[in-house]
């Protein structure tokens, strides 16, 4: 099969096309450019999407890695020849299904290809499952190891028996192990149900015994039930009788009861008949508590209004003044003040000096002119003198009792300024005004109040001369009066109640030895009826529990062929069992068959990728590959190897594998050269290029390394 071209709306290709030529086809390109997509679309469209898997933790499932970037419809076409026709497929998408619509057609008549469908086209156009393909021509760097697969394995061993794929062996096997599934797969199977079957026999079978037992105790107890019942229902009869006795005892008593209340309301009613009625002496108690509340609230009133003024005190200096009178003696004590001021001093000074020099001038005179106008003159001057002196005096002393009266003025207001004489009255008017003006306030508030009292005390007089607690007592008695009349009703629905609950009974039958009172006896009775009750349910579930379960005989009867059974599936599962070995050991010596062709081949082409180093190899049953180096004693597996060492012993067994299995198939590579060294990719190279003489080749590769070196 050779492919021409090949466009994908995949993943991050969006209607891009890949065209390819026939042989060795090598696409350089940088990593995240779609080469590992462009071979996922391969594989994709020759075997279809698997829509079944299921996205974990570890990887995406390819119908979401592949989903396309855009949002488009995923979709694809590849043209391809195919045993010498120009063929196309295409896949689409439809609905929730991606890549579900499948068409084959001849690309030149566009005719349908019937033998190709959806599900079976890349094994019709490759011959080979999709694990098959995968595992040997289809090579990923991170995919290089080849694991065992159940097709593999049977395209391999169809090599050994030359190329006849009837499968006889196959087919066997198969039908040993649905054979062997059909007697015992996991928990299902013919042998699981019967062993099934056997315990669920088995466990009916002690069920009926534990039932049978467990009906046998229930009838029992049901019997001792009954017998307590008989003697309770006989005890709650003489119980009732009794009560019945005790019951007509308690109607008469209520009837003498409801006589004497009868009585009591008729004397009641004959007092209270010569009384106000109740409403009166109720409005006359209202109306005196609205009076005594009203009394209480003009006494807090009273006792909230501030104390009575105190009389203010008058100052000495105006004692015996009234205070309207006190600024007019300020005043005219300030103008006495003023008429008491000091005469001049000047006067007194000059009479003095006057005399002195009179004296002196007669005495100057008198010695000049005569000495006896000298001394007449002299005396002259000297009485002028003494009269000086003694005017002197008395003006002193005058002085003087100006200045007392001056001080005793001062002295009586405590102060030498008459502005504050001024200041002292006007303050002892403005006291005395204040204290008149709030003295006429309380004076008022008071009058005011004791007018109120006088007016309430008049409305508690004239409600008919009764007191308060006068009133009180004629609302006790129409009180009484009610309250007998409901001790009457009370009496008589009592004995009303008495009677309804009074009913004649018959006396007990049998003698009645318990001692039980009425509650006790309900209480065992309910007790006794509740689990009779109880177990004629638990007796009927276990009687229908056996009818169930069926008949014991015959129950034993199928348990027995169930065991017979069940040996003969055992039987036929151990020769099953023995026959599955037997083919198992021919399958394995099948593949110690084929393992020396394939070993062959691998080991022609380990040689020429490593330039003959390793010149020993074994393939194991699994696939496993074990070599040696030329100079080495023992064979090594894989572990022993470097990364690309390993690399070119999984590229030479893939290459023998597609070799003998799918010769005619393209061989992709995705990166699977990568870790090559630059003389084993030359080699690698080259046996791509004997490859592609008889095949396509695709090798994807992110290096310039692999065009460089077929160029040379």
């Amino acid at each position: 099969m050779r492919i021409y071209s090949m466009t994908a709306t995949f993943g991050k290709l969006e209607h891009q096309t890949l065209t390819l030529q026939p042989g060795l086809n090598i696409i350089e390109a940088p990593n995240e450019w779609g080469k590992s997509t462009w071979c996922a679309f391969l594989v994709t469209m020759l075997y279809g999407l698997d829509t079944r898997a299921k996205t974990t933790k570890a990887a995406l499932a390819d119908k979401e890695r592949f989903a396309p970037w855009s949002g488009a419809a995923m979709s694809g076409r590849i043209d391809l020849n195919w045993e010498g026709r120009d063929i196309t497929i295409e896949r689409s998408s439809k609905g929730r299904t991606p890549m579900g619509v499948f068409r084959a057609y001849e690309t030149a008549s566009g005719l349908e290809v019937p033998e190709l469908t959806g599900s079976n086209c890349g094994q019709v156009l490759l011959g080979v499952e999709r694990s098959v393909f995968t595992r040997s021509a289809f090579l990923r760097f991170s995919d290089l190891p080849v694991t065992q697969d159940d097709a593999l394995r049977h395209r391999l061993n169809a090599l050994v028996t030359t190329g006849d794929e009837s499968g006889a062996a196959e087919a066997l096997g198969q039908k040993l192990r649905d054979l062997k599934n059909h007697c015992r797969y996991n928990r299902s199977g013919l042998l699981p149900q019967a062993e099934a079957q056997r315990d669920e026999l088995e466990k009916k079978l002690t069920e009926l015994e534990g039932l049978t037992a467990q009906c046998n105790s229930l009838e029992q107890r049901s019997q001792e039930l009954e017998t307590q019942l008989l003697r309770l229902e006989n005890h709650k009869a003489a119980l009732e009788h009794a009560a019945a006795a005790e019951g007509h005892s308690r109607v008469r008593e209520a009837e003498e009861a409801e006589r004497q209340a009868m009585e009591q309301r008729q004397k009641l009613e004959q007092t209270c008949a010569q009384l106000p009625s109740a409403q009166e002496a109720e409005a006359a108690v209202a109306q005196l508590d609205e009076l005594h509340r009203t009394m209480a609230d003009l006494q807090a009133q009273e006792q909230l209004l501030p104390a009575m003024p105190q009389v203010p005190p008058t100052p000495a200096c105006f004692a015996g003044i009234r205070p309207e009178d006190a600024a007019a003696q300020a005043e005219d004590d300030r103008l006495a003040l003023e008429k008491l001021a000091e005469p001049s001093q000047s006067s007194v000074g000059l009479v003095s000096v006057l005399g002195g020099t009179l004296a002196a001038a007669g005495i100057g005179a008198a010695a000049l002119i005569h000495p006896l106008v000298g001394v007449v003159l002299l005396l002259l001057a000297a009485a002028a003198f003494v009269g000086a002196v003694l005017l002197g005096k008395k003006h002193r002393a005058d002085l003087e009792e100006l200045q007392r009266k001056r001080e005793n003025i001062c002295r009586r207001y405590g102060s030498q300024e008459p502005e504050t004489w001024a200041k002292l009255a006007a303050e002892y008017a403005a006291q005395w005004s204040a204290y008149h003006t709030q003295l006429a306030q309380q004076q008022s508030q008071r009058t005011e109040l004791d007018s109120q009292r006088k007016v309430i005390h008049g409305k508690l007089q004239s409600l008919s001369g009764r007191t308060r607690s006068q009133w009180q007592e004629i609302l006790s008695q129409w009180d009484a009066l009610a309250d007998a009349g409901r001790a009457l009703q009370q009496q008589r629905q009592h004995l009303q109640t008495l009677r309804s609950m009074t009913k004649d009974t018959v006396a007990p039958t049998m003698p009645d030895d318990m001692t039980e009172n009425q509650a006790e006896t309900e209480l065992r009775l309910g007790e006794a009826r509740q689990e009779r009750s109880r177990l004629q349910g638990q007796l009927g579930q276990c009687q229908g529990k056996m009818t169930a379960l069926g008949n014991w005989e015959t129950l034993q009867r199928e348990l027995e062929t169930v065991r017979r059974r069940i040996r003969a599936l055992e039987q036929t599962y151990a020769a099953l069992e023995r026959a599955q070995e037997a083919l198992t050991s021919a399958r394995q010596e099948l593949q110690r068959r084929f393992a020396p062709r394939i070993t062959q081949r691998t080991q022609e082409l380990f040689g020429l990728l490593t330039g003959q180093r390793y010149d020993r190899l074994t393939l194991g049953e699994d696939l496993s590959v074990q070599a040696g180096a030329q100079g080495e004693d023992v064979l090594r597996s894989q572990q022993w190897r470097s990364d690309g060492t390993v690399d070119q012993l999984y590229l030479a067994l893939r290459l023998a594998v597609a070799g003998e299995l799918i010769p005619a198939a393209p061989l992709v590579l995705d990166d699977a050269l990568v870790r090559f060294d630059d003389e084993r990719l030359a080699a690698a190279l080259r046996i791509l290029e004997q490859e592609s003489q008889f095949r396509q080749v695709l090798l994807f590769t992110c290096q310039t390394r692999e065009n460089a070196i077929c160029k040379e």
